[in-house]
C-alpha cells in the first residue's frame, strides 16, 4: 500500500504527482501489462536475447 504524507503548505497536484513517482516505481502497472496474457517460456527468453543483442549493438555504437 502506498501512503504519500500531504507536507505542510504543499499542494494536492505535488503530492499526486509524488504518489504517480511512487506507484510507478513499485512496477505493479508494467505487472498488470505483463500478465494480461500467457505467454511461453520460450517466448520470453527469445525476447530478453533479442533485448540484450540490441542493447549490445547500441552500446558498440555509441562507443565508437
Amino acid at each position: 500500500m502506498i501512503i504519500v504524507q500531504i507536507k505542510d503548505n504543499e499542494s494536492v497536484d505535488r503530492a499526486l504527482k509524488r504518489f504517480k513517482k511512487k506507484f510507478e516505481r513499485t512496477g505493479v502497472l508494467k505487472e498488470l501489462r505483463r500478465r494480461t496474457f500467457f505467454q511461453k517460456p520460450s517466448v520470453t527468453k527469445r525476447k530478453q536475447k533479442e533485448k540484450a543483442v540490441y542493447k549490445q549493438t547500441m552500446y558498440a555504437t555509441d562507443n565508437y
